[in-house]
């Protein structure tokens, strides 16, 4: 099994200790990889964190996320939380629960969302959310961004660049570079 390579620089594009955003731009050539990206994601989040996915529909969204609830040790298959909006998988160590929310249906933003909870689950969980973007913002300053491109259209194409965006305090003092391979 084969790492991703990175794309271009694998250091953090911002400041070195600010709390700007810090990219890392990764390629992903198969699904595969995708979990293992997922997998190594799972080794820098903590309970209190809360990664924001977004990219079209097919892009690896849930692939990614399905790798990092193996990373974190999870119980339940981690599958499309479409339908039931979000799915909570405890751990099955002593690690954080993972919350895998699917924001896609909902229009609103976070006064839509209030409902989850995510808010009280936030400080013990790791918090997944896939179309989050426009919506669960507020829940906190400190969130890791993925954005995961892809060719639209008929293609197999299996490549995927993924950006990894980290805002705030917490993710100005950690490495993310790592995810690069």
């Amino acid at each position: 099994m084969e790492a991703p390579a990175a794309q271009g620089p694998a250091e953090p594009s911002g400041p070195s200790g600010a709390s700007g955003p810090a990219d890392v731009e990764i390629t992903v050539t198969s699904p595969e990889q995708m979990r293992e990206l997922g997998r190594r994601l799972a080794k820098l989040l903590r309970a209190g964190d809360l990664v924001m996915l977004s990219g079209e529909l097919g892009a690896g969204k849930t692939t990614l996320t399905r790798g990092l609830g193996e990373g974190l040790g999870v119980r339940g298959a981690v599958t499309s939380p479409t339908f039931v909006i979000a799915r909570v998988h405890p751990s099955l160590g002593d690690g954080p629960p993972l919350v895998h929310v699917d924001a896609y249906r909902l229009s609103g933003g976070l006064d839509e969302m209030e409902d989850l909870d995510l808010d009280v689950s936030l400080s013990d969980s790791v918090i997944v959310v896939e179309w989050g973007e426009g919506k669960v913002e507020e829940l906190t300053e400190d969130r890791l961004r993925l954005r995961i491109e892809r060719a639209v259209g008929d293609t197999t194409d299996e490549v995927r660049h993924v950006t990894v965006t980290g805002l705030g305090e917490r993710w100005a003092r950690a490495d993310v570079s790592v995810l690069a391979g």
